[in-house]
Formats: C-alpha cells, structure tokens, sequence
C-alpha cells in the first residue's frame, strides 16, 4: 500500500515555499532600493548641472567664455585623475579607440563653447529646454546618417518636440533673436557627441571616457588661454570658476553611479527635471520667469523628449546624458 507524506515533510516544503517567497521578496526590495537610489542620484546630477549652467551664466558677466570653459574643463580633468587614477592605474588609460576619443572631446568642448555664448544672452530654462531636444535630434541623425528605422510614433515626438521649440522661439517672444542659433549649435554637436558615445560604449570604460573628455577638452582650450587670460578683480570669481567646475565633475560621477543602480529605461525622463531647476535658478538669481507660451514649449518638449529618449535607450539599451556645459 501506498503511504501519503507525513507531516514532516509537508512541514518541511511549506517552509522551503515560505523561505523560497521570502529570498523573491528581499530581492525585489532591494532591486527596487538601487532602482530609487538610480532615480535620486541622476535628480543630483541634472540639479548639479543646473547649477553649473546658472554659475555660468553669472561667470559670463565678468569672466572671459574661453577662460571660463578653460577652467571647468581643468577642474574636471584634475579631479577625475585624482579619483580614478589611484582606483583603477594605468588601466584607466587603455582604450581601442584613440581617435574616438579626441573627436569625443572636442565635440563636448565645442558644446560648452556654445552653452557659455548661449547662457550669456539667452534665460536659463529657455535655454535648457532647447538644448533637451537632443535626444530628439539623435533620432534624426539615426535616420539620416545611419539608416536606422524610425517608427511614425518616434516622428510624431520629433515633430512634438521641435514644434515646441518654435513656441519657444516664436517672433516676438522674449527669446527671439540671433542667439537662438547658439543653442542649436550646442544641440547639433552633442547630438553627435551622443551617437559617438553610444557606440564607444560598447567597447569602451565609461570611467576611461570620462577622464580622457576632460583631459582632451583641457588641452585643447589651452591653445586658446594666453589670449584670453585676465586677472580676476576678486576672489569670489575665482570660487564661482570653482563651483563651476565642482558642479559639472560632480553630475557626470551621479550619472555613472546612477546608470549602475538602473536601467537607462527607467531613469532617461528624470532627467528632464532639469528644465524644473533651471526655471529655479533663473528666478532666484536672474527674477527671470518664463512666459505661459514658452512654459508651454517647455512642457511640450519635455513631454516628448522624455517619450523619444526613453524608447532610444528602450530600443538600444544606450544611456542618453544631459546636455550640459
């Protein structure tokens, strides 16, 4: 005859089910932990390049734009090797790209000459919201240049975010006239900038990357130094260079820690929170506040930025940074 199980090993499979459902749910605890962690470190970050963008606007007033770019790259490329190069040695330094790499560094630094011109005559959060239709270039370029397909949402979101734009830029809006070229300029190059990144990524060390858009970017403003360098009048220039150059290495460590902690997917439309921070500090430093049509440009491209970077990364698995300065 047949015996059914006993208590004991019923007992013992309830347990085993319980501690099985239990072990899930810890796990799920703790993914969902890093997801929050990944989500608040790229709000630090876009915060932090809010604030680079507002202190350079003000450097603008009294410090020399190649002087300026000069020292927040300088920053960087100092601070980074401090950090990195004891972590990581001369690994740090090995790339399979050389040349992608230069071009890399001089596409940033060519939109950081760009964003300091751009800031210097233009609002901050009209600004931002601008140069955030990057990702909606990308996709352009995708197209265009590299023969990708394009789904009619994604056109609609590009067609929704550059409509925006002109809300934005409209005749007779505060922010029409000859300097809305600039940020265009700035969106042109790190759109590029973007794809190279994307496809250095595959191969490449974000951290190598890093060091080597800093380092480049210094050189090359060196060229530029002798003629533009000028005695500061006092010392708190010389800090807000200082808190320019904080803030920008600073957001690029929250990006690298945050796209550790989650999926691009998941964090991609946070960082249009950025345009929330610059209409902060435009206020609070400059008593700058937007029109409702520009607010409703603003919204129009975070909305559908926020959609087309979010199917990018969903789609290529590819992170899409800010464009900062």
């Amino acid at each position: 005859m047949s015996q059914s199980p006993g208590p004991g090993i019923d007992n013992a499979a309830t347990v085993a089910l319980a501690n099985a459902r239990a072990a899930q749910q810890q796990s799920r605890s703790k993914e969902s932990e890093r997801i929050l962690a990944g989500i608040g470190l790229v709000i630090v970050a876009v915060a932090c390049f809010s604030t680079l963008d507002t202190a350079t606007k003000y450097s603008t007033l009294g410090v020399p734009i190649l002087m300026g770019v000069w020292f927040r790259y300088a920053f960087q490329a100092v601070a980074t090797t401090m950090v990195l190069l004891p972590l990581h040695g001369p690994a740090l330094l090995r790339t399979q790209h050389p040349r992608y790499q230069m071009l890399r560094g001089a596409l940033l630094l060519s939109s950081s000459i760009f964003s300091f011109l751009s800031l210097r005559y233009m609002p901050l959060a009209e600004f931002t919201s601008i140069v955030l239709i990057a990702p909606l270039v990308i996709t352009l370029l995708a197209a265009t240049t590299l023969k990708e397909h394009v789904s009619p949402l994604r056109w609609s979101l590009v067609a929704g975010g550059f409509l925006g734009t002109l809300v934005i830029l409209r005749p007779g809006g505060s922010s029409f006239s000859w300097a809305v070229l600039l940020p265009l300029g700035l969106v042109l190059t790190n759109a590029w900038f973007q794809v190279l990144t994307s496809k250095l990524a595959q191969t490449e060390n974000p951290l190598t990357m890093h060091f080597y858009t800093g380092w480049v970017g210094t050189l090359i403003a060196s060229c530029a130094l002798p003629f533009v360098w000028t005695a500061l009048p006092s010392w708190e220039w010389w800090a807000l260079l200082c808190l320019m150059g904080f803030m920008g290495t600073v957001g690029h460590f929250m990006l690298i820690l945050a796209y550790q902690r989650a999926p691009a997917s998941t964090l991609t439309p946070y960082l249009y929170a950025q345009i929330g921070f610059a209409m902060l500090g435009g206020w609070l430093i400059f008593s700058h506040v937007p029109d409702r049509f520009s607010l409703l440009g603003m919204a129009m491209i975070a909305v559908c930025g926020a959609a087309g970077a979010w199917l990018t990364v969903r789609e290529r698995r590819v992170p899409i940074e800010p464009a900062e300065s």
